[in-house]
């Protein structure tokens, strides 16, 4: 086991280190050398002051190969026959990079993914996981006769309920290629053969973007955060969907701070029936 020295063995004076050995002050003995530098890997290019790592890009699993493979760039500085033997090799490594229809598919769903959670504005790691999930269920054959666009919609939503982030069925559908069919019969498809362990979203989570879409005060979205807390005491928000209690809250605290809101207006912010957002709001009122 190594262990680590304060003075010098020979003459007990004081010991320097640099990035690669340790030298007595004292004597100039090299108490120790080729040590492990934890740092990055330096390199000499143009870019080195903003970005002096040469590690290269981390892995990810919304890539079909993980982010490992190259790609041949393209350039003005080739004329004539080497440009066309060079657009000949890039035309033949694009092909090889994709080895059968089950990597074809992923390749096409993982770029579905991508697109669908930049337009959603959703997170890294959601982009992430719903990859992985879609992986999962293309290895368990539930592809078969299904669509494509469908499980990579229901993939996303799936991962947002799983990670409590707040996006209704209707906001993913939008965005999506596919239909609503399609991304339900996706998601039982995977619910019923994988088991997510997704459960009710709390209304809590939609209220911070239902009340900046409406511009209502703090006072208004605060209070309605005390009342969604109490509508999952009370079990009000069982059986109903959580976007339109939400929205029966912001509602609610709106008539306690006598801000002008309709329920229209919620309810159509929240993407459900006013008489969603009354029944609710009856039920507060008691």
């Amino acid at each position: 086991m190594a262990t680590t020295m304060h003075a010098c063995p020979e003459c007990e004076g004081q010991l320097r280190s640099d990035d690669c050995e340790t030298v007595c002050q004292q004597c100039g003995l090299v108490v120790d050398e080729h040590a492990i530098d934890p740092g990055p890997e330096w390199r000499s290019f143009a870019d080195e002051e903003t970005n002096p790592e040469r590690t290269g890009a981390p892995l990810t699993r919304s890539r079909h190969d993980r982010g490992l493979s190259t790609e041949i760039g393209h350039t003005n500085r080739l004329t004539g026959r080497k440009r066309r033997r060079v657009a000949r090799m890039r035309r033949q490594h694009k092909r090889t990079q994709i080895r059968s229809k089950v990597e074809r598919n992923r390749v096409y769903a993982f770029t579905e993914i991508r697109r669908l959670v930049g337009a959603l504005d959703l997170p890294e790691h959601i982009r992430e996981q719903s990859c992985v999930l879609f992986e999962s269920a293309q290895d368990a054959d539930l592809l078969q006769g299904r669509s494509i666009e469908g499980f990579a919609a229901a993939a996303v939503y799936a991962t947002c309920r799983a990670q409590t982030v707040s996006r209704t069925c209707e906001e993913v559908t939008e965005a999506a290629k596919a239909t609503r069919a399609e991304l339900d019969a996706a998601y039982d498809a995977m619910n019923r053969n994988l088991g997510l362990p997704t459960g009710p979203i709390h209304p809590r989570e939609y209220l911070a973007r239902f009340a900046s879409k409406l511009d209502l005060p703090q006072a208004v979205e605060m209070r309605a955060q005390e009342l969604a807390g109490e509508c999952r005491e009370r079990g009000l928000d069982t059986g109903r969907d959580p976007s339109g209690v939400a929205a029966a809250c912001l509602y609610t605290a709106a008539q306690e701070r006598e801000y002008a809101l309709t329920q229209q207006a919620v309810a159509d912010v929240a993407d459900v029936a006013p008489v969603t957002v009354r029944s609710t709001y009856y039920d507060l009122r008691e």
